[in-house]
């Protein structure tokens, strides 16, 4: 019953019961979820390039600092570009528990938060189909002959009807709680991200050192020890 209906619908002779604005913000959640993977990417992505300049920082600013003692003549200059590479490299360092502290956050935005509820969703959508099909099925009966036969087959059509129906209902019900608390907890969770990445940036391309790492204080964010093989020196409280 259920491929019947899906059938007919795709070629446009069944009926489809539509909650227009729950369908809107279904279809809301879905763009924005691409857009948000999209911003996922390339966050990412510049963690990756960011990461491989703090690691060429830290080798040329080794560089310098061993020709700083092996070359008398040229040791201030040498030494004071060492110990400038040093710094953008530790400065480098914070930018990037910053960055990653930002990525982890949208990543369980999209991939778990926002997941969920279009989980929920599908099953919403299956429900749907189910009971627009049972309700056919209801509706094709009711039309027909009164015998007997058809009577028994009716009365097992109204309990499978109310059955889906009920199911349908309270996944509608289930959808429409769930895209209210995403959307609470999507602005709530992006004010802090989009501050946080918003004031790191800022701060490191300032040059302003303090207030980089007070950034970090004021989101609870701890570097690891730097020198681990990947670009994750974060650790969240």
């Amino acid at each position: 019953q259920c491929t019947k209906q899906l059938i007919s619908e795709r070629f446009g002779r069944g009926s489809r019961t539509v909650d227009l604005e729950l369908e809107t913000q279904i279809e809301l959640l879905r763009e924005t979820k691409r857009k948000y993977e999209c911003v996922l990417q390339l966050a990412r992505a510049l963690t990756n390039h960011f990461y491989s300049l703090v690691q060429t920082q830290h080798a040329l600013g080794d560089a310098f600092a061993d020709l700083s003692q092996k070359s008398p003549e040229l040791q201030e200059e040498f030494g004071y570009n060492a110990e400038t590479q040093k710094l953008l490299c530790k400065n480098g360092e914070t930018l990037l528990g910053a960055v990653n502290f930002f990525v982890s956050s949208i990543n369980t935005l999209v991939n778990k938060t926002m997941e969920d509820t279009l989980m929920t969703v599908k099953q919403y959508e299956t429900a749907r189909l189910e009971y627009d099909a049972y309700r056919t099925d209801l509706e094709e009966l009711s039309m027909g002959p009164r015998d007997a036969g058809t009577l028994c087959r009716l009365d097992a059509a109204q309990s499978q009807f109310q059955s889906h129906k009920d199911k349908y209902e309270k996944l509608r019900a289930d959808v429409a709680i769930k895209l209210k608390f995403l959307e609470e907890n999507k602005i709530k969770v992006m004010h802090k991200q989009l501050l946080l990445f918003h004031n790191a940036i800022s701060a490191y391309f300032a040059g302003n050192q303090q207030q980089l790492e007070q950034t970090l204080k004021q989101f609870n964010i701890k570097l690891k020890t730097p020198g681990a093989e990947k670009p994750s020196w974060l650790e969240e409280q």
